[in-house]
């Protein structure tokens, strides 16, 4: 079936239900914004930065739930599933996590402490009602030669601070699908350290279920041929696959303009055009993909406006800034009923 643009805009989540979630990150100002466009065609959110340390435990012996609990709170009301993002991540830590009373380095059993009280009160508080986490953020390098990210985590802890994060997410909800989180999950280079990563964890009984592929994509990078073999290379280890974080900038890396006030035709189509490629992939390995969430659900917000360049607008879902659908929604609902 071919949808034309005259159509009501069908249910997104509904055209996938048979293969997987339908989600979108969101935030307290975009839970009012997008209420109506985020309950029509999503079924799954996830909060943009309302569930990390420095949100929701400023200081050692204060918790800030109040914007986790109203995100809970909309998706209870409006009968969405909840992914947890994210538990341990070298950013948006506080400092105190750190630290010992003299403002000198704590030391590692102290900070697996800290850790463990961390994970076990938010894990806790949402347990049942947050379907999967993701447990660990980004710490494989982007640098040639060395596996992890260079961390406070890891300076103090060792490497084993990844093990112990998804030990403690178990015991806390046995429930709960967890996830090892990361961006440019398709670069071959980076795959293979993921890969590793993951692998060495299996092997060591790690209670790690899936995971996480960002895809944060641009109009030409990666590749097709990349991402379905990185797909190939996850599912391989016998991992739960999650489209975590995805949108298509319709800059490439090295573009710097800042002048366009509207994306041209030529990146709407090629936009939609990559979003066909992306869902068909999506489709074929749906036994592995279980959910799929877009890193916001409309071009009125998105984290790629001012980044990587300052006063430039960006473009990167299927809804435009009014919340109509665009062109890449409309070839998105054709591979779902292709």
């Amino acid at each position: 079936m071919v949808y034309s643009r005259s159509d009501v805009s069908p249910r997104l989540h509904e055209a996938f239900g048979q293969q997987f979630l339908i989600g979108a990150a969101v935030n307290p100002k975009t839970l009012v914004t997008q209420r109506e466009l985020l309950t029509h065609h999503f079924n799954s959110i996830t909060a943009e930065n309302e569930m990390k340390f420095e949100s929701l435990h400023p200081a050692e012996d204060r918790y800030t739930f109040t914007d986790a609990d109203r995100l809970m709170a909309f998706a209870k009301a409006n009968g969405m599933a909840v992914r947890g993002h994210t538990l341990v991540w070298h950013n948006q830590t506080p400092n105190w996590v750190f630290e010992d009373r003299s403002g000198g380095v704590v030391d590692r059993e102290a900070l697996l402490t800290r850790m463990k009280s961390h994970i076990e009160t938010v894990v806790s508080r949402y347990k049942g009602n947050i379907y999967a986490w993701d447990v660990v953020n980004e710490a494989v390098s982007d640098r040639g030669g060395e596996l992890l990210r260079p961390s406070k985590w890891l300076d103090i802890a060792g490497e084993n601070f990844i093990a112990k994060a998804f030990e403690y997410a178990h015991a806390a909800d046995p429930g709960a699908l967890l996830f090892y989180n990361d961006y440019n999950e398709s670069v071959p280079e980076k795959r293979e350290k993921i890969f590793a990563l993951v692998k060495s964890l299996k092997e060591k009984d790690v209670p790690i279920h899936g995971i996480g592929l960002q895809a944060h994509w641009n109009l030409e990078h990666p590749s097709v041929d990349d991402i379905r073999q990185a797909i190939e290379r996850y599912v391989g280890l016998g991992m739960k696959l999650h489209i975590t974080e995805l949108d298509v900038s319709v800059f490439q890396h090295d573009d710097r303009r800042t002048d366009l006030e509207a994306p041209t035709e030529e990146m709407l189509a090629r936009q939609a055009e990559r979003y066909s490629q992306f869902f068909q992939l999506f489709k074929v390995y749906s036994e592995s993909i279980t959910s799929v969430t877009f890193w916001g659900a409309a071009d009125d917000y998105t984290w790629l406006d001012n980044f990587p360049v300052r006063g430039r607008k960006n473009w990167p879902f299927l809804f435009d800034r009014e919340h109509n659908p665009k062109p890449s929604y409309w070839n998105v609902m054709d591979i779902a009923r292709s």
